[in-house]
């Protein structure tokens, strides 16, 4: 296995970052053409997102074909020239698989519908209840009931997601091969990693039952048997080679984190977990808006890094993926007069924390969300459903419009702004997503030719993380707990202590840095901060990395 703790992973979600054959969408072929813009970064690993055969109802993450490439995207001769050009650039390729779900126009469950008896106990197919209602009140974390009636029959099917994506019953041993049979096809055309949707959720309960407590969540969620099917899987297919792994891990918690990631479990690298994105959730709703609540972000990122780091769990840090919308004007200021600052500020918080870090695909020029006015400017179903349910909420239009602004999946799924120019350099017809306004003066071009720009901050950063073990691997101590807006930490091994100190405001604030630090060395600034006194005064959103060694 790759040293995952000097590694970082660059996220690219194909349909936006670069179309080569003219159709309006990312292609492989357009991850291969940027290999070299990656590589000059420092990434030693990519992710990306679905490229499967998928009727798209869940952008691909309703997988119809998980052996195959949807012609959107290319061809296998297309994926397998990616493979190959990337490791001659020393980088390896994540692929993104999801094993709890098939689409329901997967031959597994078209066969299972036709009645096949050995295809039927791959899916959950129960009974209803005498009146004809679902088996369970379970709902679907996309809405509704979690079970769907078969026309003419008191039958119906589980889907924790979407209604055309059927839980996989990996009770069943033969659900469990067929699934090692998909890890291993990709293996052996030579990827490096994979990246497992929805993870904790895969295992669920011997026996089915109301939820009197809430939504059946709690039945599923690090079910009963995921850890002895997460070590069967590492077992029978990635583990012997050593591949890089990590889990998205859905409502979970640092106990079971810790177990998925500690290298003597024999389970995975390293875990998503999304509590500090709902930091700004009102009364836990993700279209609600609130106020960040820094002091519980602070928390959360203090006490996981602690609890894992004492548990020997290993995390996957990020701000932003394709899911979410940009961190950068979330949880700090995206006016333009501190772009740089607030863009540099996220990123040194987190790369200089203990775990592997993500860079979705943007972030690193400081890519803001397009804030579009009109709702035909938005593509993403979940937005437009809430579009439709906000106002039958009593939201009026511009109440909901704010909101579609601030929450829509479609922030992060905008084209990549590799230019100025009229489609933003990433395709020469019109794209599927609409291009921000903010090409002109966010964009690749003028970032690479730029060394005081954010791209070359992100630079830094990573390579940074080569070449210090302090980062790698030295102890989290949280520091500054009682500076409201700062975020500050010490990272320590026997020979260095790193301090950072990340500060969340724009007022200036005094902070007394500890006397043994004086004399240390100015590892990192947003700032242009040439020197170090008793009392320093942080300027708006000022990051600072100071560095000794005994």
């Amino acid at each position: 296995m790759k040293d995952i703790a000097s590694m970082t992973i660059y996220q690219v979600y194909p349909r936006s970052f670069y179309d080569t054959n003219k159709d309006g969408v990312g292609d492989i072929p357009g991850v291969t053409a940027k290999l070299d813009y990656i590589q000059s970064l420092g990434i030693q690993m990519i992710w990306i997102n679905p490229f499967y055969p998928s009727p798209q109802n869940d952008n691909g993450y309703d997988i119809s074909n998980y052996t195959a490439i949807d012609p959107l995207f290319g061809t296998m001769a297309d994926f397998e020239e990616l493979v190959s050009e990337a490791k001659k650039r020393q980088m390896g390729i994540m692929i993104d698989l999801v094993l709890n779900h098939t689409s329901t126009e997967h031959e597994w469950f078209q066969k299972a519908l036709a009645g096949d008896p050995y295809y039927r106990d791959f899916y959950y197919f129960r009974e209803g209840r005498s009146d004809g209602s679902a088996p369970t009140n379970w709902e679907s974390k996309f809405g509704g009931s979690a079970w769907e009636k078969l026309p003419n029959k008191n039958e119906y099917y589980l889907h924790l997601y979407d209604v055309t994506q059927a839980d996989l019953n990996w009770e069943n041993r033969n659900v469990r091969q067929a699934l090692y049979d998909v890890v291993h096809f990709w293996m052996t055309k030579g990827v490096s990693g994979f990246r497992l949707d929805v993870l904790n959720v895969i295992s669920k309960p011997a026996r089915f039952e109301d939820d009197l407590l809430g939504d059946g969540k709690r039945f599923y969620t690090d079910g009963p048997k995921i850890h002895h099917y997460l070590k069967e899987l590492h077992a029978s297919t990635f583990g012997p080679l050593s591949l890089v792994t990590v889990g998205e891990m859905s409502s979970t918690n640092v106990e079971n984190c810790i177990r998925y990631s500690n290298p003597n479990e024999k389970e995975l690298n390293m875990v998503f977990h999304f509590h500090h994105l709902k930091v700004d959730y009102k009364d836990g709703k993700k279209w609600q808006l609130d106020r960040v609540r820094f002091a519980e972000l602070k928390e959360l990122f203090h006490s996981w890094q602690i609890e894992m780091a004492d548990g020997g769990g290993w995390d996957a840090l990020f701000w932003n993926n394709h899911d979410q919308p940009r961190a950068l004007g979330r949880f700090v200021s995206d006016k333009s007069e501190y772009h740089y600052q607030a863009a540099t500020l996220l990123a040194a918080t987190i790369h200089f924390m203990r775990g592997t870090p993500y860079v979705y695909m943007g972030e690193e020029i400081g890519m803001i969300n397009p804030k579009f006015t009109e709702i035909d400017k938005y593509r993403d179903i979940e937005t437009i459903n809430h579009y439709n349910i906000l106002q039958n909420d009593g939201f009026t239009e511009q109440e909901t419009m704010n909101i579609i602004k601030e929450r829509s999946r479609d922030n992060s799924r905008i084209p990549m702004q590799w230019d100025s120019s009229h489609y933003a350099g990433f395709s020469s017809v019109e794209p599927f997503y609409p291009i921000s306004d903010s090409k002109k003066w966010i964009n690749v071009a003028e970032s690479v030719t730029n060394e005081q720009s954010i791209f070359y901050f992100y630079k830094k950063l990573i390579q940074l993380r080569k070449e210090l073990d302090v980062i790698q691997k030295g102890s989290y101590i949280p520091l500054y707990l009682e500076q409201e807006r700062v975020i500050s930490y010490l990272r320590k091994n026997d020979t260095t202590e790193l301090l950072t100190i990340h500060y969340y405001g724009e007022e200036p604030v005094q902070l007394q840095l500890p006397d043994h630090f004086l004399e240390a060395e100015i590892l990192l600034s947003n700032s242009d901060r040439q020197e170090l006194t008793k009392q320093i005064k942080l300027k708006p959103y000022e990051t600072l990395a100071v560095i000794r060694q005994d």
